[in-house]
């Protein structure tokens, strides 16, 4: 009995170390490691998603529907559901070949990787952006800067800059990530002379699919004022099998 009085004491000590060793193991973690669990935290082992893009410009915009699946870094489909004129359009990315099936000339492209830094379908995002040739953990370099704080939400701030061996257009990438769930608040993209090109910002965090994500992803051009384009995410289904074969360059012709 007389060594009860010190059993709170001691709870209260374990209590007290819970935040730190939370943060000391979140710290431990590697800028790559980060950058993971964040792409993972999106990408699931596979997913299937409705998506809406807006591309917004000063005296005008318009909208189109997507659908997309995708497994890992290696696989993604990409097949427009409107409007009318681009319906039936897939993309499709296979290991690292990128196909284009365009229903109006009902002929199948294969994109070349000079093809991946040019707009996607007219909007603010890069074919590399939609149909991620690259990979984010595989094909950069990471360096914790630090954290800073974006959208009220502390961020692990990291640069990323790509590996000699990647064709990839952006000389360096800098992402801010939260640290409590890992998603991905903040992205800018500079080209080879050091320049801000693009601004991209993700916001509304949803419960889709059974996780949470930013289900608002909005791309804004420095030099191109009025002009962005908005991703959003109606639906997600995460880890869902989905069978390697359904990427093929048959099927493109075939989703409906």
């Amino acid at each position: 009995m007389k060594n009860i009085p010190f059993l709170p004491f001691v709870i209260g000590i374990v209590i007290c170390m819970i935040p730190f060793i939370s943060t000391y193991s979140q710290q431990t973690l590697s800028a790559k490691e980060i950058v993971k669990k964040s792409d993972d935290n999106m990408r699931g082992k596979t997913s299937l998603a409705d998506i809406t893009i807006q591309i917004i410009r000063p005296t005008w915009s318009r909208e189109m529907n997507l659908k997309t699946w995708s497994k890992g870094d290696d696989y993604s489909m990409i097949l427009v559901t409107s409007p009318a004129k681009e319906k039936g359009t897939v993309f499709l990315k296979r290991i690292k070949e990128v196909w284009n099936w365009v229903p109006s000339i009902e002929r199948t492209i294969k994109l070349p990787p000079s093809m991946m830094s040019q707009s996607w379908m007219g909007t603010d995002f890069t074919n590399d952006d939609l149909v991620k040739e690259a990979s984010s953990v595989v094909d950069y370099d990471h360096t914790l800067l630090g954290q800073e704080t974006v959208a009220n939400t502390e961020c692990y701030k990291i640069e990323m800059i790509p590996k000699p061996s990647a064709a990839i257009v952006w000389e360096k990438v800098i992402v801010w990530i939260a640290t409590k769930d890992f998603l991905q608040l903040k992205a800018e993209f500079y080209d080879e002379d050091g320049e801000l090109v693009n601004v991209m910002v993700s916001s509304e965090i949803k419960e889709l699919g059974g996780r949470k994500i930013t289900s608002k992803i909005e791309m804004f051009p420095v030099d191109k004022e009025g002009n962005s384009t908005v991703i959003l995410y109606n639906a997600i289904i995460f880890d869902q099998p989905i069978d390697d074969n359904f990427f093929t360059t048959r099927n493109m012709k075939q989703l409906k």
